[in-house]
């Protein structure tokens, strides 16, 4: 997820119902329990030798790059990133001169080799992502798996990341939460992701989601929850978080996708829905919708008819109602779907 670098300025945060509400400030409760130890950057693990090193980024401001990660970058003999233009800038800011080569989703497996041999001549490689830590929608995944398997030695320095700051501001539950990245760009397809999401809340997940999405498709996301999940649910939306115009807007998620509706959106964005209230019955309408249906229709036509009425897909529903078919002793459809 990229970010364009700002200085450290104040925020605005939205509070919660009203999402045209004029905005709040934030501020920190609780102590964290794992209290970091009283060491120097230079004292922190590192690859003996070589190895591979996941350098986490300022996700907007700059002041956020830590000194572990100055650190590790100018030990670096080379860095990867996703766009060499966007880290060269970034390198820049701190006098950091290092080598680096682009990784992204077109390259990645064909560049393994050749990276696993570098590494094990010795060589210290750091992966960056133009904004955020690395593999979290971004490239890298492949190139760990393969050092680990080649027992190479990788090492992760932590730090800015748009899903966990968004959830923070978010008010909204902070554990569980499921991060899922970005959404698939057409309408159907991700209808049909968010329609597998709630099908898991009503076979019993209860967390908070949380995706990224592009400015341009924000408005039909918003409403695509809204239909899915229920109007009613609580959510938010982050903005620009760490920059000069960052932004949170909570409220019902209609009420947030009216207003989007409505409001152009810009910038980097993540969006957070509420884990499923006390009071949805998700999971126990569809079991008593499924058992009624079936007290007088096979299992096919059972699960069509209750696919209809829940909003889900009809494999889910005759997956389901099968369970019960044979819970209670009925015979299920041989054929299926």
């Amino acid at each position: 997820m990229s970010d364009s670098s700002s200085s450290s300025l104040p925020f605005r945060s939205m509070p919660d119902g009203d999402p045209s509400a004029m905005p709040s400030s934030h501020s920190d409760a609780g102590q964290d329990s794992h209290a970091p130890d009283d060491f120097d950057a230079a004292d922190a693990p590192a690859p003996a030798g070589g190895g591979l090193s996941l350098v986490s980024t300022p996700i907007g401001n700059l002041g956020d790059l830590s000194d572990r990660a100055v650190a590790t970058l100018s030990a670096a003999d080379l860095v990867l990133c996703e766009d060499t233009r966007v880290t060269a800038r970034l390198l820049a800011s701190r006098a950091i001169a290092a080598r680096t080569e682009p990784l992204h989703d077109h390259n990645e497996q064909q560049r393994i080799p050749a990276l696993i041999d570098m590494l094990e001549r010795g060589r210290r490689i750091a992966i960056v992502s133009d904004a955020g830590t690395p593999l979290l929608s971004d490239p890298g995944f492949r190139l760990v798996r393969a050092a680990i398997a080649a027992n190479i030695p990788v090492t992760a320095v932590p730090g800015p990341n748009a899903a966990v700051t968004a959830l923070t501001l978010s008010g909204l539950p902070p554990h569980p939460f499921l991060f899922s990245g970005f959404l698939p760009p057409r309408e159907a397809a991700r209808r049909e992701n968010l329609i597998t999401l709630r099908a898991a809340e009503q076979a019993g997940l209860s967390a908070t989601l949380i995706w990224h999405e592009a400015p341009h498709r924000l408005a039909g996301m918003l409403a695509d929850l809204a239909d899915i999940f229920g109007a009613d649910r609580p959510a938010a939306v982050a903005r620009e978080l760490t920059k000069r115009f960052e932004e949170v807007r909570r409220g019902p998620v209609g009420t947030l996708a009216a207003w989007y509706d409505q409001t152009r959106a810009r910038g980097e964005i993540t969006v957070l829905l509420g884990p499923p209230g006390a009071d949805d019955r998700g999971a126990d309408d569809l079991d008593s919708r499924l058992r009624a249906a079936l007290a007088t229709l096979s299992v096919k036509d059972a699960a069509a008819l209750v696919a209809g009425a829940v909003n889900l897909p009809k494999r889910t529903v005759y997956a389901r109602a099968l369970e019960l078919a044979r819970e209670e002793g009925q015979p299920g459809d041989p054929h299926g779907y």
